[in-house]
């Protein structure tokens, strides 16, 4: 938490300009593409990165499917997550949170200008509800980022919990790629008392397409997922070299 502490003091002369841009691009989706705002938003983080020397590498870009939307399955460690993500994936994308953490200054203006989903966790019809939305705009060439985890522990070292099968649901309906993220030592930069220098790993792992889960149970779905992105992680344990800084 020191860091995002941190990184807020840095930027406060900025805030004055830079939250009302953004709500402003947000509000008006007519004027400004989809683009535009994603441009806005990587701009936005690429500040925060700066000012907190925070670091973020990027393996297995070349993965990402070309000619379809898709679904980022990562694991979860913090509030650093979709951000690092967002920083090194090129093409616009979006993501689903927890509609209660939605609405504090600046996550508001994250998630209205990439139009996310905020999800009621205790509204399981308006969840059914998100699952039908996200599975059409993915059907349909869109990207997003969903945790399978559901939450986070502070602090969590870099392990991985047990994964919702639920989650699955949006890639079983709509039929696009599932990409698994290894998310590693992003836990470190918002979640976690680290001081100086912190680097964090985006490890987009080889896609898994409908044809190789669509005969499969969304609790097996979850498991290969999740075994995926744990090796990934114990891999990467020994050797975090080759990558590129993003």
């Amino acid at each position: 938490m020191f860091k995002l502490f941190y990184v807020i003091f840095r930027n406060l002369f900025r805030a004055p300009y830079m939250i009302p841009k953004m709500r402003f691009f947000a509000d008006h989706p007519e004027k400004y593409s989809k683009e535009t705002r994603y441009s806005l938003v990587q701009h936005v983080i690429n500040l925060m990165k700066k000012s907190g020397g925070i670091y973020t590498i990027a393996e297995g870009v070349e993965n990402l499917p070309k000619d379809s939307g898709y679904i980022m399955y990562p694991n979860h460690q913090g509030k650093y997550d979709v951000l690092g993500i967002m920083t090194t994936h090129r093409e616009p994308c979006s993501f689903v949170m927890d509609k209660n953490k939605s609405h504090t200054v600046l996550v508001r203006e994250f998630v209205d200008l990439v139009q996310a989903k905020r999800l009621e966790k205790d509204n399981p019809r308006q969840g059914i509800k998100i699952i039908m939305q996200v599975a059409k705009e993915v059907a349909k060439g869109s990207k997003y980022i969903l945790f399978p985890e559901g939450g986070y522990e502070n602090n969590n070292r870099n392990v991985v919990a047990d994964f919702k099968a639920g989650s699955f649901k949006i890639a079983l309906k709509s039929k696009v790629p599932i990409v698994p993220i290894a998310l590693i030592d992003s836990y470190k930069v918002f979640n976690a008392i680290h001081f100086g220098k912190v680097t964090t790993y985006v490890c987009y792992l080889k896609p898994i397409y409908y044809n190789e889960y669509k005969d499969l149970k969304t609790n097996q779905i979850a498991e290969m997922v999740k075994n995926r992105i744990e090796e990934k992680i114990i891999e990467m344990s020994s050797k975090k070299v080759g990558l590129k800084v993003m």
